[in-house]
């Protein structure tokens, strides 16, 4: 009898070496000698640089030698970037009897090497495992004890590899900025298009990057490398870098508080280019119809006047006579939109915080509408003299503590003058010290006609617990907890205040 089995594949081998030994550097803090010299000879065969196996070599580093590899590792994780066919599909190719024809092959003599019973390139297989392995492994590799300033600037530019293989832009996973956060700059990034929706193809990916980068925040001794100008010029802001600036800032002095104060400006304003190209377009006020057009050029409505001027086309003469020159309406409404903003600055919040602070401050730019900002956790304050300047802002609040939003309820109630040209949006996680009183007292606004938005949260990544019992009462009130990327806040801001 003829045995079938098909002969194991060589390539599968190397690539099981290379995967095994991701999984013992992440997982057994000892260095596997078999397994680090047979990775050696897969990576040297196939054509690979050998550092690509050494953990304390950036991404950066290996592309900067070796530039071709930058479009290699761009959507390498993404399933176009991921080529090889279905295992099961390729298991049927190796054992049917019949080709694409239909035609039977006989077993019992030697197969014609011509023909390629197996459609998946496996040796591209074996270079992919590499890569990838590379790039799992210097992010999440993260090591124990303290972490220098060098040491966050590299993980942070292999954190944007990774989230450029899983076809993002570099930084869209922890917080929603564009731009690569160090060392290369985004030479052959191949990111066109939109972002791709990764939360069924890896969940929390985002907020675990963010988690790591976090701890790793943590292991630094920032104080002292605030002190350090040199130190501090490597340090890139991150979402977790200004979180600990801002929970640190009243114990900073000096240079170190200037230092500080830099970074925390600088993130400020790439949040806020980010920001401002999607609330740039927003559209303020209904047109007033009731208000003549003004009679000027730049109002003239050309397509209008020469459609209702075509009958006073004169063939012969090749000449349209105009009778009456039609304008568009541009006068708008004048009665302003106020937006009052109520941020929950409790220590689970401060992705939010930063967000709605910078977000606040663009809406307060636009012509006709009346911002107000509220910041909370057990004392309320009102930050709205400051809300045109979101640095400002942000240096005023005081992360942490509890939560009590009826003292913010207090502050808010008297500014609403108008119900019906009124947006309250109400950014928390709901987790109150007094929840019945609250929910009365929001019921009670969204009864008077104000526009009432309570909201979970509003990062990149849309992490963020919310209180089930606001969040089903909500739910009921007809008013349900936006949550997820801040794209949405800002959709139902624009829908609002262009109404």
């Amino acid at each position: 009898m003829t045995d079938t089995t098909p002969a194991p594949d060589a390539h599968d081998h190397r690539r099981q070496v290379l995967y095994w030994r991701l999984l013992a550097r992440l997982f057994d803090p000892e260095e596997r000698a078999s397994l680090e010299a047979a990775s050696l000879a897969v990576v040297e065969d196939i054509g690979l640089p050998a550092a690509l196996l050494d953990p304390q070599v950036s991404i950066d580093s290996i592309v900067q030698r070796h530039p071709d590899l930058a479009a290699e590792l761009d959507g390498l994780m993404t399933p176009d970037g991921a080529h090889p066919q279905d295992d099961s599909a390729a298991s049927d190719a190796r054992t049917d009897p019949q080709d694409a024809t239909g035609a039977d092959h006989e077993h019992t003599g030697p197969q014609d090497p011509t023909v390629d019973a197996d459609p998946r390139d496996r040796a591209a297989e074996v270079r992919r495992a590499a890569l990838v392995s590379k790039v799992l492994l210097n992010v999440f590799a993260t090591g124990s004890g303290a972490v220098s300033a060098g040491q966050l600037a590299r993980w942070q530019s292999d954190a944007g590899w990774l989230e450029r293989a899983l076809g993002c832009a570099p930084g869209d996973l922890r917080g929603g900025r564009t731009g690569a956060p160090g060392g290369v700059a985004p030479t052959g990034t191949g990111l066109g298009g939109a972002t791709p929706d990764l939360s069924r193809l890896i969940p929390q990916i985002g907020p675990e990057l963010g988690a790591l980068e976090a701890d790793l925040v943590k292991r630094m001794r920032l104080r002292e490398v605030l002190a350090d100008p040199q130190l501090a010029a490597r340090l890139t802001p991150s979402m977790s870098l200004i979180e600990q600036l801002l929970r640190d800032k009243n114990n900073l002095s000096g240079v170190a508080l200037a230092n500080a104060k830099a970074l925390i400006r600088r993130f400020v304003d790439e949040v806020a280019q980010v920001l401002r190209t999607q609330v740039e377009k927003t559209s303020v006020g209904a047109i007033d119809r009731s208000v003549p057009p003004k009679r000027v050029f730049r109002n003239l409505d050309l397509d209008r006047t020469i459609w209702k001027n075509l009958t006073n086309y004169s063939p012969e003469e090749e000449r349209l006579y105009v009778d009456r020159l039609y304008y568009r309406h541009t006068a708008r409404k004048t009665t302003p939109q106020r937006l009052i903003v109520v941020v929950d600055q409790s220590g689970s919040m401060v992705d939010s915080m930063v967000n709605c602070t910078i977000l606040a401050s663009i809406f307060a730019g636009l012509p006709r509408v009346d911002v107000h900002l509220i910041a909370y956790d057990t004392q309320a304050l009102d930050l709205t003299p400051w809300v045109h300047d979101p640095f400002e802002t942000l240096l005023r609040t005081n992360l942490g503590g509890g939560t009590d939003g009826t003292v913010a309820m207090a502050l808010a109630q008297p500014k609403i003058a108008e119900p019906r040209n009124t947006v309250v949006v109400w950014i928390s996680d709901f987790y109150e010290w007094q929840s019945q009183p609250l929910f009365d007292s929001m019921a009670a606004l969204h009864r008077s006609g104000t526009r009432f938005i309570p909201v979970g949260s509003v990062t990149s990544s849309g992490r963020g617990s919310v209180n089930p019992w606001f969040r089903e009462r909500f739910k009921d009130l007809g008013t349900p907890v936006l949550s997820g990327h801040i794209r949405k806040l800002v959709h139902e801001l624009k829908t609002f205040l262009a109404s």
